[in-house]
């Protein structure tokens, strides 16, 4: 069946009822927090509600400075980024939610372009853009387009490919709603594991195919908590194969799924010093490697390389290959069945 072709003027109308309200979670971002609203108050926006989740340094004076009638700002005992983002959620009142961490910040016409394609598909649940990786000192590193990979937002390339950014979301309110928003006992891993639930709850989704948010990489955000993410990765795996409902096609995933997301977690644990750690979840990866032991060997050397080239992060094979650690790894796997 053909779209039915709306109006232009019944498309402005739509756009101009879709009330937009965005949530930032913040927590000790006093450096941060100040662009990150300013970059989220446009005229397109309804309200923009800053969460503080406990916040131990001058935040509360950042947020403080901005007087505009549109902002809220309310304070919570420290419980994480997930119930700060609920908290937010809950009192929210537009329609359509995007969602800013605290040390990012939106591009130009980011809201604006994303509520267009809402407004364009009533029944659209989720918008997902591009972004870009700053330097904690905001200059420019990658651009990251992840629609080259993954075209089409469906659980499949959920899961596969992981292409989710809480910066680069924007969500109608009662779908975020209908899946109860994102889980409190995950502090990593829980935008991954809010858009598979999405997803297998049967919410739309489409990419906005621009860069439209720039986040940015910092050695104390949660991201750099190398072991937090592979714990909480693991974690988010074992709860969502876990489910009893899953459709025959998507259980048939698990085995690649959780092989891919492992090396890419050993991987990451390797590049921020966890050594021991990467040969535990290598050894773990083994377990669902659809390779041979010395395929298996080398896919690791293989991705462990492109993983580091796509982040922009230089690894040295020769290292890699003499550590102690990799070494005793591969007599391991090779002396598997």
């Amino acid at each position: 069946m053909l779209p039915r072709v709306i109006s232009i003027n019944d498309f402005y109308q739509r756009l101009v009822v879709l009330r937009i309200s965005v949530v930032i979670p913040a927590y000790n971002c006093e450096s941060f927090i100040y662009q990150a609203i300013e970059s989220a108050l446009g005229p397109e926006v309804s309200e923009v509600i800053v969460v503080d989740d406990g916040s131990t340094d001058g935040t509360a004076d950042q947020v403080a400075r901005i007087t505009h009638s549109k902002l809220r700002y309310v304070k919570q005992a420290n419980q994480g980024v997930s119930v700060a983002r609920n908290y937010g959620i809950e009192l929210a009142r537009g329609e359509l939610i995007a969602f800013l961490d605290a040390d990012d910040w939106f591009l130009p016409n980011k809201l604006t372009r994303q509520a267009s394609l809402f407004a364009a598909n009533p029944q659209l649940g989720l918008v997902q853009s591009g972004w870009q990786r700053v330097s904690e000192l905001g200059q420019h590193v990658a651009n990251v387009t992840p629609w080259e990979s993954a075209p089409k937002l469906t659980l499949e390339t959920w899961l596969q490919y992981k292409p989710v950014l809480p910066s680069a979301l924007m969500v109608r309110r009662d779908w975020l709603r209908h899946v109860h928003g994102f889980d409190p006992d995950l502090k990593a891993a829980e935008d991954v594991d809010l858009v598979c639930r999405l997803a297998l709850a049967g919410c739309p989704a489409v990419w906005l195919q621009e860069v439209a948010v720039s986040y940015r990489q910092r050695a104390y955000s949660a991201m750099g908590d190398s072991r937090t993410q592979a714990q909480d990765l693991k974690r988010f795996l074992d709860k969502f194969f876990g489910e009893n409902q899953l459709p025959p096609d998507v259980q048939l995933l698990e085995k690649t799924v959780r092989y891919n997301t492992l090396v890419w977690a050993a991987w990451y644990l390797y590049h921020t010093g966890y050594v021991a750690e990467m040969a535990q979840y290598l050894k773990h990866a083994w377990e669902y490697s659809p390779h041979r032991p010395l395929d298996t060997v080398l896919h690791w050397t293989e991705s462990f390389d492109h993983f580091s080239t796509d982040w922009q992060r230089p690894l040295s094979l020769t290292t890699l290959l003499s550590s102690q650690e990799w070494q005793h790894l591969t007599q391991w796997v090779l002396a598997q069945p």
